[in-house]
């Protein structure tokens, strides 16, 4: 903590800058408290992390699209999912 002298003269250096004036009660009480944001933003969309294996054949044909390749991997997979679908979501 800085001196009572220290800081009133902070503070008066602060109340006398145009571009540093204080927050308004408005101001204050229109701030939403600070969330922590770790990793990606959340999208509408989840996907589920799972574990799958699949056959060697398949990851060089996608991989070698290169950057990209598992949401590539992704669209086809829901391309053949629509494509298939009669409106049973146990499928057929």
């Amino acid at each position: 903590m800085p001196a009572l002298e220290a800081d009133r003269l902070m503070t008066a250096a602060a109340q006398s800058d145009s571009d540093a004036l204080p927050l308004t009660d408005e101001q204050i009480n229109a701030i939403d408290p600070m969330r922590v944001l770790r990793g990606s933003p959340k999208l509408a969309n989840n996907k589920q992390l799972i574990s799958i294996r699949y056959s060697p054949e398949v990851l060089d044909y996608f991989s070698a699209s290169g950057a990209g390749w598992q949401a590539l991997m992704d669209a086809v997979l829901r391309e053949y999912v629509e494509a298939h679908s009669n409106g049973d979501t146990k499928g057929s």
